[in-house]
């Protein structure tokens, strides 16, 4: 019974212990992490690799390789890990991309930097340009390795081309940019770059060599814009500056087909020699990742690649034209649309002072919205001064139209008040308060609707154009005025004699005709009549009857005469006094009427 105890308690320590060391063993392997879609438009996470990542609880650094497809990334990371073919990434031989997405080493490299144990993961890409893919998910592949990484490692065959320079460009911009999104205060600690050149030969040039040759601005002395848009591309990869370096690596034998079945002995002495190296350079410019000013542990870089790539997924990201310009193009042309959305709700015209305040106004808010999703955080300047060139050339314009309308307006203002003036010179029945009404009237009306740059242009027409207008009522206004009396005068001679027979107003109507006859004949003309003080009475009397708030002869003279007409006529046919009643002011009796008495 002991003897069975035992043994079973050993069996089941030895169980743990298998198991143990199985889960070890079974690290060590790749794993993928990123895979694509089926479309291969789109990236999606794998959990099998990630778990592999999330149990770690050092700081993390990453070595990604990437480069076009059948360049042999895979061959250089097993190369760098010291596996073989069989043990580490798979290795293919056929003409089409092995590696999908993006794979991890389970089993990470534990180094010390600066003191801190940090585990390093290496990472296979996926290698652009294969046929059946979008450039966007060669994009976003590019870009998301960019991310990840601490020391990238750009795998090149023989030599740099303009394309591969383009490619990286894209990719630095967009990092940069989801890097800078995480926090006002991060600043943008991109990967360390490597540039490896695999070649079979190493005369000439050295790589160091050729890459800055590469990357060296091509002079524009004509400004042609096809070379500036190579110049840009250039620039965009400044922010690597000293942050980058190259490495050249010979073929490790010409039979390629067989390199996973050879030994070191086999392989070139001097690639194997230069393989060292490049080791040794790989180590010595890792470092742990940082976001947001910290290292990240495995939990925390899951967490960071999940928010990365759904952002990736997300975001409206364009395939490689790869300038700064290009793909913010979508990003100015919403801005403009927010910009002349917001000019389109001013009411035109307006004033030059709400015109600018409103411009200012919409003119930050577009910036604003432009700088929240702008891609390129050094090099957006260029895609902001064309934003703002735009605004201003559509704000301009907005100022002709405003002009336009404004004038309009205008104009329509002045020719209505300078027909209601040409109306005020003829009236019926002149009255110098009518006149002083629709002037005033006229001109408040002017100063309230008329806005806008072509205000004061009309206003120094309309101050002319009234000035104008008065002076010659006033001109006129007098001898209308005396024209008037003098045959009022007559007609009220003859009502009051012959219509109501009422003598008073038959001996008043005299005296005034009297009066104005009389007196321009004495002092020759009838100018000198309007300074005497006796008109000026009379002027007085006739403006109260003539116009007031209340009433308005000159519009209902006719009306008003029609019916004093009709009760006169019905007066003189039908009125009766009663028996024994008298006038109280004298009338005129005919004589029949008093011998019909007797």
């Amino acid at each position: 019974m002991r003897i069975s105890s035992r043994v079973a308690v050993l069996t089941i320590f030895l169980s743990f212990f298998a198991y143990g060391s199985f889960s070890i063993e079974d690290y060590r392997q790749a794993f993928p992490i990123i895979e694509p879609d089926p479309g291969h438009t789109k990236l999606r996470l794998s959990r099998e690799g990630l778990k592999a990542i999330e149990r770690i609880t050092n700081p993390i650094a990453a070595v990604a390789v990437i480069g076009p497809y059948r360049s042999g990334k895979s061959f250089l990371l097993n190369q760098l890990l010291s596996l073989s073919c069989y043990e580490g990434f798979g290795v293919g031989h056929m003409r089409d991309t092995k590696t999908k997405g993006i794979w991890v080493w389970g089993a990470p490299v534990e180094i010390d930097i600066d003191g801190v144990k940090t585990s390093v993961f290496y990472l296979d890409t996926e290698g652009f340009e294969s046929v059946g893919k979008s450039n966007v998910y060669d994009d976003r592949i590019f870009a998301l390795a960019n991310v990840m990484s601490s020391v990238l490692i750009y795998n090149l065959p023989e030599t740099i081309r303009e394309a591969d320079i383009s490619r990286l460009s894209f990719a630095v911009e967009l990092a940069e940019e989801f890097y800078g999104r995480f926090g006002q205060d991060v600043a943008f600690e991109p990967a360390k770059l490597l540039w490896l050149i695999q070649r079979d030969f190493l005369q000439g040039k050295s790589v160091k060599e050729m890459v800055d040759e590469a990357l060296r601005r091509v002079p524009n002395v004509e400004g042609n814009k096809n070379i500036d848009q190579v110049n840009q591309i250039r620039e965009s990869l400044a922010i690597m500056g000293d942050n980058s370096t190259a490495f050249s690596l010979p073929q490790p034998h010409l039979q390629r087909t067989k390199l996973c079945d050879m030994k070191d002995d086999e392989l070139d002495p001097m690639y194997v020699k230069k393989r060292e190296q490049l080791k040794k350079v790989v180590a010595s410019i890792i470092r742990p990742k940082i976001v947001q000013g910290k290292s990240l542990n495995g939990k925390e870089f899951v967490s960071f690649l999940e928010q990365i790539l759904d952002a990736l997924n997300k975001g409206e990201i364009p395939s490689t034209g790869s300038l700064v310009e290009i793909f913010n193009k979508g990003i100015l042309e919403r801005c403009m649309k927010l910009y002349n959305d917001r000019m389109g709700k001013l009411g035109l015209p307006t004033s030059e002072t709400s015109m600018q305040r409103a411009h200012q106004g919409s003119k930050e808010v577009a910036m604003k919205a432009f700088d929240e999703q702008h891609f390129g955080r050094h090099h957006a300047k260029k895609s902001a001064e064309k934003l703002i060139e735009e605004i201003e050339k559509v704000y301009k314009n907005f100022i002709l139209a405003n002009e336009y309308q404004s004038s309009k307006l205008c104009e329509a203002l002045y020719t209505s008040c300078e027909d209601k003036m040409d109306q005020l010179q003829v009236l019926r029945l002149p009255s110098m308060a009518k006149f002083n009404a629709g002037f005033l009237h006229c001109n408040q009306s002017f100063e309230q609707k008329c806005v806008g740059p072509s205000k004061s242009s009309y206003e120094l027409r309309m101050k002319k154009m009234l000035g104008k207008s008065k002076s010659l009522f006033i001109k006129e206004y007098n001898h209308r005025l005396f024209n008037w009396l003098v045959a009022f005068s007559l007609v009220m001679v003859v009502i009051g004699r012959f219509i109501i027979k009422f003598i008073l107003i038959e001996i008043g109507a005299w005296i005034l005709f009297i009066f104005l006859e009389t007196y321009t004949r004495m002092f020759w003309t009838a100018e000198s009549l309007y300074y005497n003080p006796v008109w000026h009475v009379i002027v007085g009397t006739w403006e109260s009857l003539v116009y007031s708030p209340i009433l308005d002869l000159d519009r209902w003279a006719i009306p008003l005469g029609v019916i004093v007409a009709i009760l006169l006529l019905y007066w003189r046919c039908y009125g009766k006094r009663k028996p024994g009643s008298s006038w109280i002011l004298p009338l005129y009796n005919s004589h029949k009427d008093e011998r019909r008495s007797e």
